[in-house]
């Protein structure tokens, strides 16, 4: 297959995960890196032995050609250089938070179907071998009923000078920046989402957003899920996502992922845990075999939007201390 050449727009910690990706991939190119700091955009594209560009404008401009771009900034630029990507005939996958509102999603899909392109939102957890194990597990129906969804994402990192604390740049606090890859996983497992509601918890970094916070959600097959989100807390737990049916329990956890039915007395281990090489260069083979039409796309433009949908019902469950419909 010829490699599909991308543009990586964003040379921050995030796009260091991409650029491994990129190497050893042959199905996939770094053909061009975009910054606005010179010296990241020139280092990260000394790496790949690409050109370098300050501007997505400059690069649409002038640069090579290219058929894909990944969207690596702040998720207030999202719309207007996925639109501009999208216009010059590129493929978009745009990081997560899609973007701020469901009406920014909405305009960014209706441009990809007019110009006939894919566009997908990145989100590394349902790239994770292990998840994609528990989803079959669950589906084959050895845990019987599922009742109970338990997901967690806490860690203790300073936000005081990052952008993701910046209501105006990311949206909000942990609920947008870490739910996102939560309401996503939960869409996977279980099905569309039909309600949610969000509470905060104490704010300890002096932050003008959550920097904690509990999410909890029914499916619209009637399962109950409970998320924990902090910037503030690490609960020091094996596993990130816990699955409870009627008849057996599943674990998927960052160093080991397990399950058991009611009716062995032993854990079945299935998986070594989060590999997050793996999931970067997995996501972006499935875009790359995608565009080339060798496989579908796991993660649909349907379900960005569905994801910025239920945050934003999070965001209303949190402003008015009740749960809220998610469409």
């Amino acid at each position: 297959m010829e490699p599909v050449k991308f543009a990586l727009v964003g040379a921050g910690g995030i796009a260091q995960s991409y650029a491994q990706a990129f190497e050893g991939k042959t199905l996939a190119k770094l053909a061009a890196v975009v910054d606005v700091r010179p010296e990241a955009a020139k280092a990260m594209a000394e790496r790949a032995v690409c050109p370098a560009y300050t501007s997505f404008e400059a690069l649409l401009q002038s640069g090579p050609a290219l058929e894909a771009a990944i969207i690596c900034t702040p998720p207030n630029t999202h719309e207007e250089i996925a639109l501009a990507f999208l216009k010059h005939g590129c493929h978009v996958l745009c990081e997560k938070p899609f973007t701020l509102d469901s009406q920014s999603a909405r305009r960014m899909i209706d441009a990809a179907n007019r110009a006939g392109l894919m566009l997908t939102m990145a989100s590394k957890f349902r790239y994770v071998e292990d998840v994609i194990k528990a989803k079959s597990i669950v589906a084959s129906g050895i845990l019987g009923e599922i009742i109970l969804f338990e997901n967690a994402f806490t860690s203790r990192v300073d936000m005081a000078s990052r952008w993701n604390s910046n209501p105006a740049i990311s949206g909000g606090g942990v609920l947008i920046d870490n739910g996102t890859h939560s309401v996503d996983l939960m869409r996977y497992f279980l099905g569309p989402l039909s309600d949610v509601h969000a509470v905060e918890g104490k704010r300890v970094q002096g932050l003008s957003v959550e920097d904690t916070a509990r999410l909890f959600v029914h499916s619209e097959a009637g399962v109950m899920g409970s998320v924990d989100l902090s910037w503030s807390i690490n609960k020091e737990l094996d596993s990130y996502l816990n699955i409870f049916g009627s008849q057996g329990t599943v674990f998927v956890g960052w160093k080991e992922s397990k399950y058991r039915q009611q009716s062995g007395r032993d854990w079945v281990v299935f998986g070594k845990g989060y590999n997050k090489v793996q999931a970067f260069r997995d996501q972006l083979g499935n875009f790359a075999r995608a565009i080339r039409q060798h496989e579908p796309l796991l993660i649909t433009a349907e379900d960005a939007l569905a994801s910025v949908e239920a945050i934003e019902a999070a965001y209303r469950s949190l402003r008015d201390s009740a749960w809220t419909r998610v469409v």
